[in-house]
């Protein structure tokens, strides 16, 4: 016949009953504020070009009609959530520049990269790579060094972009990374400057205005050298980070057909291929 003990089963009771409730509590963003749909947290390494805009930013109707699209060179960025891609299939769509995610932190590598990264090649699109930042885990040098070791590197060939550094929400934590926002422009530049040691190139800045805004406080020092490459799911891409008078690249949205991310170079095909000869 079970005993009870001076109240010490219902307090265990208690305590296993809560242990089953805190992995729930805790699996959550670090700061419910910065996610609004308080969804679970990514594993670390699935992070993707844009992943934070819709739930910051809203995803409205796509831009259309000859006048907006005139003078523009349509690509698409893709990371290992697009699994093989079917380049053929973009190509003939209209596509003729790609970014592939090459990798996050200095603990991820896409897992696609070579059939993404030679696949747009060799259908004869301009390609390059981007880097997905976290800059709560190491340093902005780290990972430019590690960018480039893997996969992050540039050639004049005509048909290689330079980098990119994706620097937007994070979805493993706070939005900002929990810097202020002078230590996130140093991070950015600390990044930056090895990038350019290392290849001799001005990486591109991918980032969306509103996060730009919050977390460096709209700081406006890297626009005379680093092309700006904005996200904003609208019919217009609204207004820029300070410090860029025009963007080289808009991100217009997460829903495209073949590939999600689409984006319009601002230019034709011959300002495509002068941004790859640097």
């Amino acid at each position: 016949m079970p005993v009870h003990r001076s109240g010490k089963t219902l307090a265990g009771a208690a305590l296993a009953a809560l242990s089953l409730l805190l992995p729930l509590t805790l699996s959550g963003p670090a700061n419910a504020a910065d996610d609004p749909g308080a969804r679970q947290v990514p594993a670390r390494g699935s992070a993707w070009m844009g992943m934070g805009v819709p739930a910051h930013d809203g995803h409205g109707a796509r831009p259309g009609g000859a006048s907006v699209q005139a003078g523009q060179t349509e690509g698409v960025d893709v990371s290992s959530h697009q699994g093989n891609v079917a380049w053929s299939t973009l190509w003939n769509s209209g596509v003729r520049w790609a970014y592939v995610k090459a990798t996050e932190g200095t603990y991820y590598k896409n897992t696609y990269f070579s059939q993404q990264y030679n696949g747009s090649y060799n259908v004869g699109m301009i390609r390059g790579t981007y880097h997905f930042a976290t800059p709560d885990t190491t340093t902005g040098a780290a990972q430019a060094d590690y960018f480039v070791n893997n996969g992050g590197g540039w050639s004049k060939d005509g048909r290689t972009l330079p980098g990119a550094l994706d620097i937007e929400w994070n979805p493993y934590g706070a939005a900002c990374y929990g810097k202020t926002q002078s230590g996130m422009v140093t991070w950015i530049r600390d990044f930056l400057d090895r990038y350019r040691a290392r290849t001799g190139r001005d990486a591109v800045i991918y980032t969306a205005t509103s996060w730009w805004k919050q977390c460096t406080g709209n700081y406006a020092g890297f626009g005379a050298a680093n092309p700006l490459w904005v996200a904003r799911y609208a019919t217009a891409v609204g207004e820029l980070p300070a410090g860029w008078p025009y963007y080289t690249m808009w991100q217009y949205t997460s829903s495209g057909p073949t590939v999600g991310d689409h984006n319009h170079f601002n230019g034709d095909l011959s300002r495509v291929q002068a941004l790859a000869n640097g």
